[in-house]
């Protein structure tokens, strides 16, 4: 033991070893420093943070954030364009960090057009919950939501933002109370009302830039379409979500485009009944209803359907719906604004852009049925341009029912002693439709098991849906 602490006395008495040592000494010292110094910056700017936002926030009787401005009542904030949104710089930062990755999209422009938008969402169901919720994410900073509706438990499946505990309370308020979370600076307006035509002008007030129709009734809907027309409001309108469930078919279009889908269709016909041709964008899907049908009233409903109704004119039968599909009508909608608020360019493609094809395969089949004599049912073919795109997308997948070819296509009677319907025709390349119209006897003579077994299915499906045309 006295012979290694000798070693030791003489290590240490070296002048190299001193020198290392109080250099490894001064560098523990000097990183601890820092490291405090570091830490106590860090400390300060969070409690300046927290100061700043309280500063900003208060809490309302049911616990929903709001400006300082705004806490004597909820009830009294009324967001319009020039509703100012009050940031402390260090809240501006946060904002910025929040939205870094929609800055890097839109740019500097881009966001600030966004951010100074004012914007009203009317219905805040499945659909406009949606769209006000990525709306709200994405930097608006001021927004509107209209709805007079109260949560659900079997609404539960597609609302953004509903809970347990928001069951019997207005949807607009489980909105408000959430995005007060996510968003505390932003200006929200919680409107318990039903959209009417009378209440129009004050629902839609306060210069908006943009117009979420989101409303479930057709004829409020329409009301809604004409006075923001009338009142060169932009808008675009949410069709039917409900019984579809395929997200491919879910496109944007002006109405006077849209097709297969019933809700499009009753308010493109109020529209032109209001003098309105066109010019209005909406959301809707090209998938044709009908493999689910409206859940059926009880006995006791039937006599009197309207008296079980919600309120006079809305509808009484339960909708099915798969609560994914609204989630994707109100994320499109509120995409779609969003690039339309910044300025940043967009092209819907509205229907496919095939027209120039359907109308060319209807003119085939026109010439087609011109030869089949009178005996056969022809010629009186009544099939649309739009019947040969629904045929052709739709039941055909815009393929050759006999070959899987996507080249030279057209239509040709399937079963000649049958009348011509969208369930007796199918899609060929024109060189399999000149040999199919010289065919004799029986099908199954001339085409293979699995063809047959696929276009009579195929057509049967179609046979079924067409009820629903």
């Amino acid at each position: 033991m006295s012979e290694y602490l000798e070693r030791l006395s003489r290590a240490l008495g070296d002048t190299r070893v001193q020198l290392v040592t109080t250099a490894v000494a001064a560098s523990a010292v000097t990183v601890g420093v820092m490291w405090g110094t570091r830490k106590a910056r860090r400390t300060q700017q969070t409690r300046r943070l927290k100061h700043d936002a309280e500063d900003m926030l208060s809490l309302d009787s049911n616990g929903f954030s709001l400006p300082a401005d705004t806490r004597a009542s909820a009830e009294s904030l009324a967001v319009t364009k020039r509703t100012p949104v009050r940031l402390s710089p260090n809240e501006e930062l946060l904002i910025q960090e929040q939205l870094a990755r929609h800055y890097v999209f839109f740019g500097q422009e881009g966001m600030a057009k966004v951010r100074d938008s004012f914007v009203v969402v009317v219905g805040a169901g499945g659909v406009g919950s949606w769209a006000a919720l990525m709306l709200l994410r994405s930097g608006v900073q001021r927004i509107r939501v209209i709805d007079f509706d109260q949560v659900t438990l079997s609404s539960l499946n597609r609302h953004a933002a509903a809970t347990r505990a928001n069951v019997g309370t207005p949807k607009v308020d489980a909105l408000k109370q959430s995005f007060a979370d996510i968003a505390p600076h932003a200006m929200v307006e919680a409107r318990v009302a039903l959209f009417s035509a009378e209440t129009a002008a004050d629902l839609l007030a306060g210069e908006p830039d943009y117009v979420l129709d989101c409303i479930d009734n057709m004829d409020t809907k329409t009301d809604l379409l004409e006075f923001c027309k009338n009142h060169s409001l932009e808008v675009i309108s949410a069709m039917g979500a409900g019984m579809k469930s395929d997200p491919s078919r879910v496109q944007i279009a002006d109405i006077s485009d849209t097709f297969e889908d019933p809700m499009s269709r009753a308010v493109r016909r109020r529209l032109k009944l209001r003098g309105i041709m066109g010019g209005v964008k909406v959301v809707y899907s090209t998938e044709k209803p009908g493999k689910v049908q409206l859940l059926s009233l009880a006995e006791s409903q039937k006599d009197e359907p309207g008296d079980f109704s919600v309120l006079p004119d809305f509808r009484v039968r339960i909708v099915p719906v798969l609560g994914t599909m609204p989630a994707m009508f109100g994320v499109a909608m509120a995409t779609h604004v969003l690039t339309e608020l910044a300025g940043f360019p967009t092209e819907p493609l509205p229907v496919k852009g095939r027209f120039a094809l359907y109308n060319r395969m209807q003119c085939d089949l026109g010439v087609r049925e011109s030869r089949m004599s009178p005996e056969a049912g022809g010629p009186r073919l009544q099939m649309r341009a739009d019947d040969c795109g629904y045929m052709l997308e739709e039941i055909w997948r815009g393929r050759s029912a006999i070959s899987g070819s996507i080249e030279r296509l057209t239509f040709a009677r399937w079963r000649r002693d049958q009348p011509m319907a969208t369930y007796n025709c199918v899609c060929m390349t024109k060189p399999e439709a000149d040999r199919h119209e010289k065919l004799a006897g029986n099908l199954e003579d001339h085409y293979a098991a699995e063809t047959l077994e696929y276009i009579e299915r195929r057509l049967e499906e179609e046979k079924q849906l067409s009820k629903w045309r």
